[in-house]
């Protein structure tokens, strides 16, 4: 929910909000304006409408109108309400934006691996922040639920979860190379998964169940480049026929560049308390487990680092003969990653080459020599 939120936020408020009057003209801009990031079909087909509604605007999100975009032997089952964002403008050119999550909703789909299926229920789901359309981000934001269910289900898999109370937060400023700079904490209490895998053709079967009180979702980043993403996704829209896209291939390429690196730095990290597996073979535990991610933006020097850290493990004990038991590790603090990665090179040489009026876009053996640069520069 929280990334189509932002998603639509993206799209909708990209205008400064001063000396905006709450009317049917004005939701006739915002509604122009959202065309121009995902295209005049989603707004005439009613997928995304805004209205006045007293000293906001009402933005409603139709699920079902996506639905009947879509090629009919897709979907079998699509069961949303529409979700709704009320926008409201600000003296100094942002917006307050609030929601409340839909309560449930479920879909089917059939494929190429059979039909999969899922239904979610969220309580009590509340959402409010403030958007700044020069920084194309929120500048702050809390919600909330008061608990969730979700279940999956596909042809070898079922899977069902659940959690209680849950609430995040996150806040924005404008980083130094006009970028944006973020923090989001996130925690859901009674956090509880069961998986069932029957699978005929491999043989395998088992249970598996997953609970932890306390989950925590933490991550930051640095110079996340949202106004040229959003210049890329208007583009892509303005040139949605492919030989009007392949004609444009120079603009589309200086778009690319703008773009780099992408984001400065980010990192993240799911933290659970009292960590809990319980599988055919036994129970394993972790009074804390924390997984955590980091990775530079696409520059010369870069490095991406991966991490994990438990204390208070425990293994079953038929895994282990009694004499072994005391030399196990009840602590663990692993880390890897790489360094001095030039994705930079890489890419600019990528986006230099690529001509998307012949096919393959990119030179013959192309893909195999920058793969030996990267290489031979990694060393």
């Amino acid at each position: 929910m929280n990334r189509l939120l932002s998603a639509a936020l993206i799209a909708v408020l990209c205008t400064p909000a001063v000396a905006q009057t709450v009317d049917k003209d004005g939701a006739a801009k915002l509604s122009d304006s959202l065309a121009h990031y995902i295209g005049s079909q989603a707004i005439e087909k009613k997928l995304v409408s805004v209205e006045a509604d007293g000293d906001a605007y009402k933005v409603t999100i139709d699920f079902k109108s996506l639905v009947e975009m879509l090629p009919k032997q897709q979907v079998v089952k699509f069961d949303f309400a529409p979700y709704v964002l009320s926008v409201k403008p600000r003296s100094d050119g942002a917006w307050d934006v609030s929601s409340g999550f839909p309560s449930r909703g479920s879909f089917e789909v059939t494929g190429p691996e059979g039909p999969q299926s899922m239904e979610i229920a969220i309580k009590d789901g509340k959402f409010a922040g403030v958007y700044d359309p020069e920084l194309a981000a929120l500048l702050s934001a809390t919600s909330s639920i008061g608990g969730m269910t979700l279940l999956s289900k596909d042809k070898i898999q079922q899977a069902e979860a659940s959690t209680c109370a849950g609430s995040a937060t996150l806040n924005s400023t404008k980083s130094a190379d006009g970028g944006v700079d973020f923090t989001m904490s996130q925690k859901i209490a009674d956090f509880t998964e069961s998986v069932k895998v029957d699978d005929p053709e491999s043989g395998l079967k088992f249970p598996i169940g997953i609970r932890s009180p306390e989950l925590t979702v933490d991550s930051t980043g640095k110079g996340l480049r949202t106004k040229a993403f959003l210049d890329l996704l208007a583009f892509g829209v303005a040139n949605g026929d492919e030989a009007k896209f392949k004609a444009n291939q120079a603009e589309f390429k200086s778009l690319l560049l703008a773009a780099l690196p992408l984001w400065q730095r980010f990192d993240g990290s799911y933290g659970f308390k009292d960590f809990i597996v319980e599988s055919p073979v036994g129970t394993f535990s972790a009074a804390r487990l924390v997984m955590g991610f980091g990775a530079d933006g696409i520059s010369q020097n870069g490095t991406a680092t991966y991490s994990i850290k438990a204390s208070g493990l425990t293994i079953p004990q038929q895994l282990v003969p009694a004499w072994g038991a005391s030399l196990l590790p009840t602590e663990v603090d692993f880390k890897f990653g790489g360094a001095n990665l030039d994705l930079d090179t890489m890419a600019r040489k990528a986006i230099e080459a690529m001509d998307l009026n012949k096919e393959p876009p990119l030179p013959e053996g192309f893909s195999e020599k920058l793969a030996a640069d990267f290489i031979a520069m990694s060393i």
